[in-house]
């Protein structure tokens, strides 16, 4: 039915397992970490839920890896310069073009996207 959004629902619950396990953290440990249950990180570790913004912070958190690159294995954001030379961030810049540009996620969703992002950023 949405077969590209579960795909890439996929990768990042892939992603997020192989980050996981290169921690040597059992499911049990990172639910400890970011105080959500083992079944629904099971769920998103195979693909079958789509996590909010808030918990892609926690794992992004718990396996010290940025929000950003969750989103950008499972082809959420893309890490190509769109022109932005010149700005503090370029890349930054890019990665905010590439979320206002996504069609399958709602205004809300883009800027909760963005007020992460610069969430992580180092203050200019």
């Amino acid at each position: 039915m949405n077969e590209p959004w579960d795909s890439q629902m996929e990768a990042l619950g892939a992603f997020i397992r192989r980050q996981r396990q290169l921690a040597n953290l059992s499911l049990r440990q990172l639910a400890d970490r970011t105080k959500l249950s083992n079944p629904y990180l099971s769920q998103i570790e195979r693909g079958l839920h789509q996590p909010s913004v808030r918990v892609i912070r926690l794992i992004s958190d718990a396996l010290n890896v940025s929000a950003e690159t969750l989103l950008a294995h499972a082809g959420l954001l893309h890490h190509k310069d769109t022109g932005a030379e010149g700005s503090a961030d370029p890349q930054a810049v890019s990665v905010e073009t590439a979320i206002q540009a996504e069609s399958r996620l709602t205004e809300e969703q883009k800027n909760a996207l963005i007020a992460v992002l610069r969430s992580m950023l180092p203050g200019e």
